[in-house]
């Protein structure tokens, strides 16, 4: 069982994205969002029971790394999404870039790019 925290289940979001090669990604004018896994399933990727889980979306929602919509499911915030990028140029780029392709995923790198 893996420990716990909000930088775990940003990974292992990535790697069920990897998994099921599958992202989900929303552009608006001013925010890109990526859908999360739910929480269910994060919790059998890391078999834990689904409470477990629980704590730890309370706080990335209060730290504003997600944003939970009625029927649509758990997406980043911009500061979610600037993580998720980073965790994903990091540690999973060239997965992320075999599912979504490189052009794409390096316009999502500089658009969630902090701005200096």
């Amino acid at each position: 069982m893996v420990a716990l925290s909000v930088d775990s289940l940003f990974d292992a979001a990535v790697r069920i994205q990897v998994e099921e090669r599958s992202v989900s990604i929303t552009f608006t004018l001013d925010a890109i969002s990526i859908k999360f896994p739910t929480t269910r399933r994060l919790a059998e990727f890391l078999l834990v029971p689904h409470y477990y889980i629980l704590p730890y979306f309370a706080m990335m929602e209060q730290e504003e790394l997600v944003t939970r919509a009625e029927r649509v499911g758990i997406l980043t915030t911009v500061q979610g999404s600037r993580k998720m990028i980073a965790l994903m140029n990091a540690k999973y780029r060239k997965e992320i870039e075999a599912i979504i392709g490189h052009t794409i995923f390096s316009e999502l790198a500089q658009r969630c790019e902090p701005v200096k």
